[in-house]
């Protein structure tokens, strides 16, 4: 299970890396995005990667800590998916906006040559 969350945060970054260093400017919103997702896996994984345990105490269970799981990093991924969706929206008004002063969503504001 490790393995294929660190292949996952791994692919993630480094896709979002790549669409980070293009020219366009969609590309650049979805390569921000990409990486939020990829530190999101990186933050729930710190919190050991537990399933079935409950992150919140049941005085059923006992109060053990080995029997449930640290909530604080699914509130911090919570809150981050929140806080991404919100600045994903904001950006993309900002491209539209952009596009339409300038006719393009090219960062420098010219058409890539072809070559």
């Amino acid at each position: 299970m490790e393995l294929v969350f660190a292949l996952a945060i791994g692919v993630l970054a480094g896709s979002g890396i790549y669409l980070v260093l293009r020219p366009r400017t969609f590309q650049v919103i979805m390569g921000l995005t990409l990486l939020a997702y990829a530190v999101n896996l990186f933050i729930f994984a710190m919190g050991r990667l537990r399933i079935g345990a409950p992150p919140v105490i049941d005085p059923a269970r006992g109060s053990d800590p080995a029997l449930y799981t640290d909530p604080v990093p699914q509130a911090l991924v919570l809150t981050a998916i929140v806080i991404g969706f919100a600045t994903t929206a904001l950006f993309l008004v900002v491209l539209l906006a952009s596009r339409g002063l300038n006719g393009t969503d090219h960062v420098d504001g010219r058409e890539p040559e072809e070559g």
